[in-house]
Parts: structure tokens; sequence; C-alpha cells
């Protein structure tokens, strides 16, 4: 059976064992029969991997980093952890019957819902993506987010990163412990200092380099997956996926990536070759994480699935993907370009409010505006 039938039954089982025990008592045989079925599933299916990760975006439910099809009983699910307020629910390999039957009694309203804890294998977060535009909700958040300074990302990191895109050029395998590593850093600062956007360099006014760019949007998406309560390896996935993204541009001439005018129908046409080409190198390298395969394939492809590829309107995207056209957005806009200065934030997060829906995925722009606004006291208030 696949980890998608396993996934699907776990949370069939999980539902209906917590409508039978908000029934009649999780000590009835139905909930006990069912809740066994439950962690049969989830077992098996942690057998061949470390953890399981659900979300709830908005009214969206992400596993694994991916949307799911909308169904009646994932609806359901939805709605179960939306009014528990659980935003994450992780569970981790080794996980044991007793803490899945803590989960269910949570679940069922049978302890209060303030009560309900997360567990050694399995843990419980709450996504809190703001949409209130009151006065006094915008002054609260305000308060607690003050305009901070930005050093530079470390230089051996970048170092490291262009001798990994120099490897690719030289028609070589990347080395994706590597990138691993730069992900890693990232993410070990982000923790030392407390605030995952100390070292956010998508803020400074610089030159874009291939690799600069790359990094811009790694950081970018580690704050947003931190953000929404992402831990674990599906972050650094989620960072190693925003590194790559852009690796189809070391096939694209170089006169194409480096003109300063406009381009030609033709040249514009090469350069929407880059996710395809990025895909298939990523798709042919070892240890590449599946997501940054994804990711690089659907970075141009807008949330109403226009952009390129052209896909059917069947796709769904990654959630990755979509954290990922935001930041690749927000990044190619406030870096300096040969033929333009810096946009400013305010113009930025105003462009990006009224493209959420269209080209950028809703719930993750208002995230996104909410953890920039947060930072920095120039963008307007209503965009909190």
């Amino acid at each position: 059976m696949s980890d998608n039938n396993y996934i699907h039954d776990f949370i069939r089982h999980l539902l209906s064992a917590t409508a039978n025990a908000a029934l009649y008592g999780t000590e009835h045989p139905q909930v006990k029969r069912l809740s066994e079925r439950a962690f049969s599933s989830l077992a098996a299916m942690l057998q061949t991997r470390a953890e399981l990760t659900i979300l709830v975006v908005e009214n969206e439910l992400v596993i694994d980093g991916q949307p799911q099809d909308t169904s009646l009983f994932f609806n359901r699910f939805t709605h179960i952890l939306k009014s528990q307020r659980i935003g994450t629910l992780k569970v981790l390999a080794g996980v044991a019957k007793p803490e899945v039957d803590l989960l269910i009694k949570g679940l069922s309203g049978n302890i209060d819902s303030s009560n309900i804890m997360s567990s050694e294998h399995i843990h419980l977060g709450n996504v809190d993506i703001r949409t209130s535009d009151t006065t006094n909700d915008a002054n609260e958040y305000r308060s607690h987010h003050h305009k901070i300074s930005l050093p530079e990302m470390p230089k051996e990191e970048l170092a490291r990163f262009m001798e990994i895109y120099e490897t690719v050029k030289n028609k070589h395998k990347i080395q994706i412990n590597g990138v691993f590593d730069v992900v890693s850093g990232f993410i070990d600062v982000f923790r030392q200092e407390g605030k995952p956007l100390l070292a956010m360099a998508a803020l400074r006014d610089r030159d874009e380099y291939t690799f600069t760019h790359s990094t811009n949007v790694c950081v970018l998406n580690l704050a947003q997956a931190m953000a929404l309560g992402i831990e674990g390896q599906l972050l650094n996935d989620i960072g190693v996926a925003a590194m790559l993204h852009d690796i189809g541009k070391l096939f694209i001439p170089e006169e194409i990536l480096t003109k300063k005018d406009q381009l030609d129908k033709e040249e514009f046409e090469i350069m929407r070759e880059h996710p395809v080409k990025g895909a298939r190198h990523l798709l042919e390298t070892p240890g590449v994480p599946r997501v940054a395969v994804i990711t690089a394939y659907e970075h141009h492809i807008k949330y109403n699935l226009s952009g390129y590829p052209k896909v059917d309107s069947n796709w769904q995207m990654n959630l990755c993907s979509n954290m990922t056209t935001i930041s690749d957005f927000f990044d190619a806009l406030r870096t300096r370009r040969p033929y333009r200065e810096p946009v400013s934030l305010p113009e930025i997060a105003s462009m990006m409010d009224s493209m959420a829906g269209t080209d950028l995925h809703p719930a993750l722009t208002r995230n996104f505006l909410k953890i920039i606004a947060g930072l920095v006291e120039t963008i307007d208030q209503r965009y909190i």
C-alpha cells in the first residue's frame, strides 16, 4: 500500500473514532476498534519515513507540503482541527497507541480543548494567520514587533553555495549534502537569534546574482514555514527547494541571463524553459528531496494555474511552490536590477495584496505580509 493510502486510512479511521468518541465516549468498543485501525495505518506508514506533517492553511489541508483535493472527510478533518485551534499536526516515527488514543480524546471534545497537549511523538501547534485589519489588532501586533537591523548573511555560506553552482555550470552533479549544510546553517542562526528573520538578506539593496537571490528566497521560505509551525525534515527540505528553485537558469545562455534590456520574444521563450530544465536536472541528482524537484518545476506557475510551464486545470500545486513563488516575487522586486532600482516595500506589499488569490496563494500571502509588516515599519498598517 502507498503512503497516500496509509495517510488517507489514518485520517478516515481517526475521524470515525473521534465522531464515535464524541457520541459514546472513548471506552466504547467501536472507538477502540477504530483507534486501533488508525494507529495501524499510521505505524505502517511511519515504517519507511521519519514523520507525517499535516497543516491547516486557511480552509486548506496540506499534507507533507502537498495541498489535498477537496473531499468530505478531508473537509471534516480540517473543520475539527480548526475547531480545536490546531493548525499543525506532526506525528513522528515511534508513535505509540496511547498517544493516538489521547489525540482522539482531545479531538472528540472529551477533554477541554485548552488541555489538548502534544505528546512525545505527536506535536500539535497553532497556525495564526491574521486577517483582521482593525486598528487595535494592528497596534497590538506592532507593539511587539519593531524595525530591526538586518545583518549580512554569513560570507562563508554564500561562498559555499557559489561553489555548488559552479559545479553545475561545469556539468557535474550537485553534492546535495552541501546544500543541506547551508540550509541547516541558516536554521541554526535563526534559532540562536530567536527571531527567524534577523538574517533576512532579502531586505538588502544589492545587485542580484543567481546565488544571492537563491539564498534570499531560501531565507524567506524558511521564515514563512517557521511562521506556520513547520519544523524538522520538512523545514529543511523547503529551504533546500528554495536554494535550488532557479537551478535551471544555469542551463540558459549567459547572454540572456545578463541582458540589460528587455528580452525579445525568442529570448523570453528560452528563459521560460528554465523550470523544466531545472526540474529535470534535480530529478537526475541523487539525494535531492522530491519537493525540490516539484518546486523547481512549479515556481513560475501562478496560484490560478496561469504562468509557465502550462498545466491542466486539475493541477494541484505544492505548498512549497506557492511559498517560493511569493518569496521569489518579493526578492525579485526588492533587489536592484540593471534596468531599475529596488521597488519600495509599501509598493511591493500593495502589489502582493492585489495579487492574492490570482497570482499568489491568498492565505500564504497574508502570512508573508504579516511577517514583513512585523519587521519593517514603513509598510502600510493595513497590510498587517
